[in-house]
């Protein structure tokens, strides 16, 4: 698998994350108010342009109300079995 920003495991990520903000009826400036970040690192993050590591997805995840480990679950079923880093 090669190394890429884009691949379809992270772009996953990224569409469960817009995906989970929007159901909880949050724009990117409220949630990042809840985060106390400013609203570009929100945008980067659905963008694709910033990736992010467990902490802040669990971060994420909670502050729209969204169940990390389910979340998870479902991402790492996209990830194949001989993925490299």
């Amino acid at each position: 698998m090669p190394k890429t920003l884009w691949s379809d495991a992270q772009q996953a990520l990224v569409a469960a994350l817009v995906k989970a903000r929007k159901e909880a009826g949050l724009s990117q400036a409220a949630l990042a108010g809840r985060l106390r970040c400013q609203q570009s690192l929100i945008a980067r993050i659905e963008s694709g342009e910033r990736r992010i590591d467990v902490v802040e997805f669990v971060i994420l995840t909670r502050s729209t109300g969204a169940d990390a480990s389910e979340m998870l679950e479902r991402l790492a079923t996209l990830i194949p079995g001989d993925a490299a880093l």
